[in-house]
């Protein structure tokens, strides 16, 4: 993976960058000193945790109360809405292309200048077509003087799943530069998860997991705190998909990067904890049946008075001291760009009875686990924080699917390389309403203050730029006064030899 010159020459600068000593013993000494320290502080308060007890023997962790809805909110909503302008899809993405340009990222693929006739009209119906999931056909039908070949043409030929990352690169570094965001979040922060999209039962990527019901793939999103949709991809159900949550690191390029990630139960194992930790990200899941995981001991004689039967094997701090100049080879080649997370993870996972690395990755991670679980039962405002953020993916996953409005979608795409492409143009134009919405959201706040209306934070950060009553999903519609359909009665009197009744 590393040579041993590389290794040499760019460990001690990674340790530094990364946070984490590259030293055997002192890896293994902060290590050991952070779990002693945080079991200890978890232990000494568990009597006054009013949210933790046990039954049994067994955790039990008393359900969130969902915080109270701010004064004022329930009458600032309509006032909002009153300010805000309408939009059509189409006007919106217009305007999003007027103020960033993102259709500069489209053309030949031969990188030779397009050769289209007016271009950036044909890119912006393109990516309504694919992005809303209409089609070509319907598209073609809903648009006048548009031909579906000409969508088609412009999809095959001037627009790739790289050029499609660029125009979200360029939107995503648009959106973190607007100071409305910061009533949301910082963008330190991001959230993980994943929504289904029905396949075609045909379709090589399609599977029908219990988990979901009925066939289909799934988008895997990355979502700041602050409601950017950073990242996507295309996977099959059956992936787990925590295997794909380190890969923005390498597949991601805008100025927003986030420091820690939140993730469901299927974001996290004890491999990618270990790897998290040593690639410097803070990986902070909302775990299903954390209870049933086990929590390892500093070392065989720390005993504790509280919540000792928490605890079960104690970690075997050898073989991470041994392990980690090779734990430490595998981030750097990650770092250099050389190798994807997702490849590490899934071959960890596939070979992990033959593969010593495998170990000890897992012991790392089961150490940065019990760290984290610690943290988590002792401290309900990170529980807070994490149920926010899988909050903020769930109110995106509701936005993507109410873009995608058309019948199409995934069902009619037929190889990988659509399917992929579908994924990145929603993303695009879930992006750019959101930064339509910031702009507009932004007007009407300016008109809201102008009228007299105090505007408070508190009441304001309770929305977010997944607005959408203001768009006309369905075009508008003309009716015709003067128009006349041909009577029934010669209908009627029409006779098919052969038919009866």
């Amino acid at each position: 993976m590393v040579s041993d010159e590389e290794y040499r020459q760019g460990v001690a600068l990674y340790g530094e960058q990364a946070g984490v000593a590259v030293d055997g013993e002192a890896f293994v000494a902060r290590l050991r000193q952070q779990l002693e320290t945080t079991a200890k502080t978890t232990d000494a308060g568990f009597p006054e945790n009013e949210y933790l007890r046990l039954e049994n023997d067994a955790p039990v962790l008393q359900r969130l109360q969902r915080k109270p809805e701010p004064r004022g909110r329930q009458e600032f909503e309509p006032l909002l809405a009153q300010y805000m302008n309408e939009a059509g899809i189409l006007d919106a993405l217009s305007d999003t292309e007027y103020w960033l340009n993102w259709t500069r990222f489209f053309g030949r693929l031969s990188g030779l200048d397009a050769t289209l006739e007016n271009p950036r009209p044909r890119y912006l119906l393109t990516t309504f077509c694919y992005g809303c999931d209409l089609g070509r056909t319907q598209t073609a039908r809903s648009v006048k003087g548009l031909d579906g070949r000409h969508v088609s043409f412009v999809n095959e030929r001037h627009i790739t799943e790289e050029y499609l990352n660029q125009a979200i690169t360029a939107v995503v570094n648009a959106l973190a530069q607007w100071p409305l965001l910061k009533v949301w979040g910082s963008g330190k922060s991001a959230a993980a998860d994943g929504t289904k999209w029905d396949l075609n039962a045909l379709s090589l990527m399609a599977e029908h997991p219990i988990r979901y019901g009925g066939y289909g793939g799934i988008g895997y999103y990355l979502i700041a705190d602050s409601y950017i949709a950073l990242y996507s991809r295309f996977s099959t159900c059956g992936a787990w998909e925590g295997h794909s949550i380190l890969d923005f690191l390498q597949e991601y390029t805008s100025n927003v990067q986030p420091e820690t990630i939140h993730a469901d139960t299927q974001g996290q194992s004890t491999a990618i904890f270990g790897l998290s930790y040593l690639l410097g990200i803070h990986l902070m899941p909302r775990i299903r049946h954390w209870m049933d995981l086990t929590l390892y001991r500093p070392s065989s004689q720390d005993r504790y008075t509280h919540i000792d039967t928490l605890f079960g094997e104690q970690v075997d701090w050898e073989l991470i001291r041994t392990m980690l100049p090779d734990m430490l080879r595998v981030a750097l080649w990650i770092r250099a760009g050389k190798i994807l997370p997702s490849t590490i993870l899934r071959g960890l996972a596939t070979y992990s009875r033959k593969n010593k690395l495998y170990f000890a990755f897992r012991e790392l991670g089961r150490v940065v686990r019990t760290i984290f679980l610690l943290q988590y039962v002792s401290s309900v405002e990170m529980r807070h924080v994490i149920q926010a953020a899988t909050n903020k993916c769930e109110a995106f996953n509701k936005s993507v699917d109410w873009v995608s409005f058309g019948p199409a979608g995934l069902l009619a795409q037929g190889t990988r390389d659509e399917q992929r492409k579908f994924i990145k143009y929603n993303h695009l134009v879930a992006n750019l309403l959101a930064f339509h919405t910031l702009v507009n959201m932004t007007q009407a706040l300016q008109r809201i203050q102008q009228a007299g209306h105090t505007i408070d934070l508190e009441v304001l950060a309770t929305f977010n730029p997944y607005h959408t009553d203001q768009y006309n999903r369905f075009g508008n519609y003309a009716l015709n006064p003067n128009r006349s359909p041909e009577p029934l009665e010669q209908y009627l009197a029409f006779l098919i030899p052969g038919l009866t009744g």
